[in-house]
């Protein structure tokens, strides 16, 4: 049977079909096109994914769709997704109407979690940790190649679990979310505040990697709130293995410095859990759309 994935992004749509050995049979990008509205978002979706059935000769298939936000179990209206045009609409039910089947739905953090769970860094393991470092922080829980949202459909956003109650102000209403922290907007923000210098997160990099001041101690601290924001979540999660997406996931240095300040900060402090790179890049979104679909 063939999977057919959808990855909803701010910019692009992206298509996938995944024949039963996962090997991709077809794939298309086209423009979001956000600016004319979320009617017209639906039907580049539906155009798109009657190309993708079409290659395939409308045979056997499932179908799921990946998206920043989640839908709500209780009111079944998509929230928390920067495409905000989206937000507070019945994107489940509308698609459903336009393409006249069922679909599966899961958040972009989930999705990556789901195919690097199966056919990345973490296939073999029972329990993977998922984690999107990039502009924001996002994480995704797969049990058993199943992906486990939670009563709320918000299992796995450790992006928000507060380090510092008199932290940086965090766009979902708290302070001192890990999201402020560690991801590449919050280190951006942080780093100019601090210093009064605005500078890219490569350029931040870079001068590290020069043991030049005041990004050698800057990102030291990095690794630091890295390693205390992620033993918090291997202290309640205790998972199989932990795969790094996202930008920040290319910084090397990560694996070392950060993953040691990790196993330092963990109950115990004897944690032999792996933390690794994702092997999919850019592609798990899509992919993981197709693996989550009904």
């Amino acid at each position: 049977m063939y999977r057919l994935g959808i990855d909803l992004g701010g910019t692009k749509i992206e298509g996938v079909v995944l024949d039963d050995r996962h090997e991709t049979c077809f794939r298309e990008r086209i423009p979001t096109e956000q600016e004319n509205g979320y009617e017209h978002i639906l039907d580049n979706i539906a155009r798109l994914y009657q190309k993708m059935a079409t290659s395939i000769d409308h045979a056997k298939h499932t179908f799921g769709i990946g998206t920043p936000g989640a839908v709500s179990s209780k009111t079944g209206l998509l929230k928390n997704s920067n495409t905000v045009c989206m937000n507070q609409k019945p994107i489940i039910e509308d698609i459903t109407k336009r393409i006249n089947r069922p679909l599966g739905i899961q958040n972009d953090a989930n999705c990556f979690a789901m195919a690097e769970a199966i056919d990345g860094a973490g296939a073999g393991h029972d329990l993977v940790f998922g984690i999107i470092m990039g502009t924001g922080c996002g994480g995704g829980i797969v049990y058993r190649s199943r992906v486990f949202a939670g009563q709320n459909s918000i299992a796995g956003e450790w992006g928000h679990m507060s380090i510092d109650p008199k932290g940086p102000d965090c766009y979902c209403g708290q302070k001192g979310c890990v999201e402020t922290f560690i991801s590449g907007g919050g280190l951006e923000k942080l780093y100019e505040q601090q210093f009064g210098k605005k500078e890219s997160l490569k350029k931040i990099v870079q001068h590290f990697r020069n043991n030049e001041q005041p990004a050698t101690d800057f990102m030291q601290s990095f690794f630091y709130n890295f390693g205390r924001s992620l033993s918090n979540l291997i202290n309640c999660l205790d998972p199989d293995v932990v795969v790094l997406g996202g930008g920040l996931s290319n910084i090397d240095e990560l694996y070392s410095k950060g993953v040691e300040q990790v196993y330092k900060m963990v109950m115990g402090g004897n944690c032999d859990t792996p933390i690794v790179k994702n092997k999919l890049g850019d592609s798990a979104g899509v992919i993981g759309a197709a693996l989550i679909g009904r």
